[in-house]
């Protein structure tokens, strides 16, 4: 197998506490790192490092592991730029929105849905993003919601079936009955194209009962849950992913101290997304008070249309270190092994022997420089697998 040497890498992120200074990120100065194939052959000091077949020069500038994007809803058709104006204007931010988008969907074809998939992707690949979760959700009956992830599969491990996205317009006066359809004829043709299922328990959304309902018959097939959890309000959707074990509960911007010591003890990843927040001028989640109780946090960029339209983690890394109370140190860690944790990977989000070879160079002596310089493109190459793609 071909190998391929990344030397003179100033900074290197590694993740892993046994190399470097023994840190949580595993800093390694001055480091080298070996390809081979698709995965990590060897992480190290430049000076001694081993021989490879090829050789990158990275000529002092800092390396991270690529960023795990674990919460994204890309496919969808139009878009909301009205509605986004109208909110800056005043308005304020609720769930319905979402429909704007459904009647877009609907109407896309299989060809728009993909082009549209595929550009926020390569989007989001330039900006070092090289692992990444998306969900269903406009759609909202069984043939959009089951070719979204028909889609979506083509492109990534990690689909998401989210039919409770909100109750479907066409079952606006029979929420339970759209229920029974999520969990019966939908959920039966979607989940052979998902591995995850997610539901938004919300206001406006579905309650808690309606929650448990749908995720305990997504578990019942197979599809581990996930949730959209006390974005807009205090509720019971971060005890509720605690209880049925889910991955991540994401947003949980309004916490009880209940719903936070369920999180440090528990499985589930607190997933914080402040591009929401920031586009639709939300109260902050507290990621300071969440990582000294001891949870585990991962920061996404929630990519939709209607409430945080960006597909840069170094942009919500730098909102996270600001307006969030994180460390550069916690939101770089977060970013990348905490995505990672939030769907359960341990092959990506680190850089170490037996890793998947996800890596991005910095135009940056140090990862620090992604909050230092917000807005600034600091990502100048990109290893996806093993191949360089920037």
């Amino acid at each position: 197998m071909p190998t391929t040497l990344i030397t003179n890498i100033a900074s290197l992120v590694t993740n892993d506490p046994s190399q470097g200074d023994g840190s949580p990120l595993g800093l390694i100065e001055n480091a080298a790192v070996v390809i081979e194939d698709d995965h990590i052959a060897w992480v190290g000091p430049t000076a001694k490092a081993p021989q490879a077949d090829e050789t990158h020069d990275a000529q002092g500038q800092a390396a991270i592991p690529g960023f795990v994007d674990s919460h994204s809803h890309l496919l969808f058709a139009g878009d909301r730029t009205q509605e986004f104006n109208a909110r800056m204007s005043g308005r304020a931010y609720s769930a319905g929105g979402i429909r704007t988008t459904v009647a877009a969907t609907r109407a896309a074809t299989d060809a728009e849905l993909e082009a549209n998939l595929t550009h926020y992707l390569a989007e989001a690949l330039r900006q070092g993003t090289t692992t990444f979760e998306t969900k269903s959700g406009y759609g909202l009956n069984t043939e959009d919601e089951s070719r979204a992830l028909r889609i979506a599969a083509a492109h990534t491990d990690e689909v998401t079936y989210l039919g409770a996205h909100i109750v479907s317009p066409d079952y606006a006066e029979d929420p339970a009955a759209y229920v029974d359809l999520v969990t019966g004829e939908m959920l039966d043709a979607c989940a052979p194209h998902a591995r995850w299922i997610d539901v938004f328990c919300e206001k406006g959304a579905f309650d808690g009962d309606q929650a448990r309902a749908i995720l305990t018959a997504g578990k019942a097939k197979g599809l581990h849950p996930r949730i959209h959890a006390n974005q807009l309000s205090y509720g019971p959707g971060v005890q509720l992913a605690v209880e049925l074990d889910a991955a991540s509960a994401d947003h949980c911007t309004h916490l009880t101290d209940a719903d936070v010591d369920a999180l440090a003890q528990g499985n589930t990843v607190a997933t914080l997304l402040p591009g929401a927040e920031f586009s639709t001028r939300a109260e902050w989640p507290d990621a300071r008070r969440l990582l000294d109780a001891g949870a585990t946090v991962a920061l996404s960029t929630d990519c939709n249309p209607g409430s945080s339209f960006t597909s840069s983690v170094p942009f919500c890394i730098a909102l996270a270190v600001r307006d969030m109370g994180m460390t550069p140190d916690e939101a770089i860690w977060s970013a990348t092994a905490g995505g990672a944790a939030a769907l359960r990977r341990t092959d990506v989000g680190y850089v170490r022997e037996g890793a998947r070879a996800d890596l991005a160079l910095l135009a940056a002596p140090s990862h620090v420089h992604l909050a230092y310089r917000p807005g600034v493109p600091l990502v100048s190459a990109v290893w996806q697998r093993g191949v360089r793609v920037r």
